[in-house]
């Protein structure tokens, strides 16, 4: 286990309920196996609250075997963090725990939680390690493959990298509502904007440091998927920042990081638009060579860009094939 300290003494108490909420969209080929380990826990859930956000696939015959098995919700297509909402706020239990309609839990992940839960009652939200899977086969582990736990000033550790808390984690039901719910308004890093608002609210985050999550990774995304997911990064701590009245500490700490991410999607979108085209690659390279945000370094080379789009978009594909580096391109553990 893995968690910051307690405030004061902790009285481990009664194990809390658990449900589980999915969201689904075109996922009829995975939900079935999603749906069947949620329910096949050692420690069974309250319920599993199922939400299909507007899918035109063959959802009902997906959901089909479990019928009488989960509650069911269906609405137009609004969104995964929509419809995590409403899986959320039909849920019963003391903890809502999140899985995605295309990953799996193995068949102890909610006891250790449970476990977690009772021998630390102060922390809000629990997750665990999980294995990572690419093209079917285990590359890796989310600790330390993807990110570092953060244990000690755990709030400037998760305000620094939007990816410290795996996000298919386990909410207090009061403390998920209390927060708002996940944002709505962004296609991704919806997760991390709560973990944020709660941290900065005084809740604790814990962690079982044992591979109970399937998580399987796909290279779906595209360049633009990148480009706005880094936006998304950018307005989660924009948001927060104006409202939620962090401390000094904080407030440095959020600064740092729009900086940071502020600077990552503008160079990945000179990157994006430099492998698009010459007019697009001068046009997002001069914001860069214009930024006084950026280095004199950064920005110089920039300025090549600007004058030569052409063989700057060479050279960073000929880098990306010799090094497999590309700010366009999703990391994929063990490629």
């Amino acid at each position: 286990m893995l968690a910051p300290l307690p405030a004061g003494s902790v009285t481990p108490r009664q194990r809390p309920t658990f449900s589980v909420a999915i969201a689904a969209y075109q996922a009829a080929e995975t939900l079935g196996a999603a749906v069947e380990s949620a329910l096949s826990q050692t420690l069974p859930p309250l319920d599993v609250v199922v939400c299909d956000d507007g899918s035109t696939d063959d959802f009902a015959g997906a959901i089909a075997p479990f019928r009488d098995r989960v509650v069911l919700l269906r609405q137009e297509n609004r969104g995964e963090a929509a419809a995590k909402n409403a899986a959320a706020a039909a849920a019963s239990g003391e903890f809502v725990a999140f899985l995605d309609a295309d990953d799996l839990y193995y068949p102890e992940r909610l006891e250790a939680l449970a476990e977690l839960a009772s021998s630390r009652p102060d922390l809000d939200v629990l997750t665990t390690n999980a294995d990572l899977e690419v093209d079917g086969q285990v590359v890796g582990r989310y600790y330390p493959d993807v990110a570092t736990f953060p244990v000690e000033d755990q709030t400037s550790g998760v305000i620094a990298n939007d990816s410290a808390v795996f996000g298919a984690a386990a909410v207090r039901a009061s403390s998920f509502a209390a927060a708002g719910g996940l944002p709505v308004e962004l296609r991704s890093t919806d997760d991390w904007e709560l973990w944020i608002r709660l941290l900065l609210a005084g809740s604790k985050i814990g962690l079982v440091d044992e591979p109970l999550y399937r998580y399987r990774l796909h290279e779906r995304g595209t360049s633009a998927d990148q480009v706005e997911g880094l936006k998304d990064c950018v307005r989660v701590l924009e948001r927060v920042l104006a409202d939620a009245a962090p401390g000094p500490a904080e407030q440095a700490a959020l600064e740092r990081s729009l900086l940071y991410h502020r600077r990552a999607a503008m160079l990945t979108e000179a990157e994006a638009a430099l492998r698009a085209g010459p007019r697009q690659g001068r046009t997002s390279s001069r914001l860069v060579a214009k930024s006084s945000e950026f280095p004199a370094a950064t920005r110089l080379k920039a300025g090549v860009a600007v004058a030569l789009p052409r063989t700057v978009a060479r050279l960073l594909a000929w880098r990306e094939r010799r090094t497999g580096r590309s700010r366009i391109r999703k990391p994929m553990p063990g490629r």
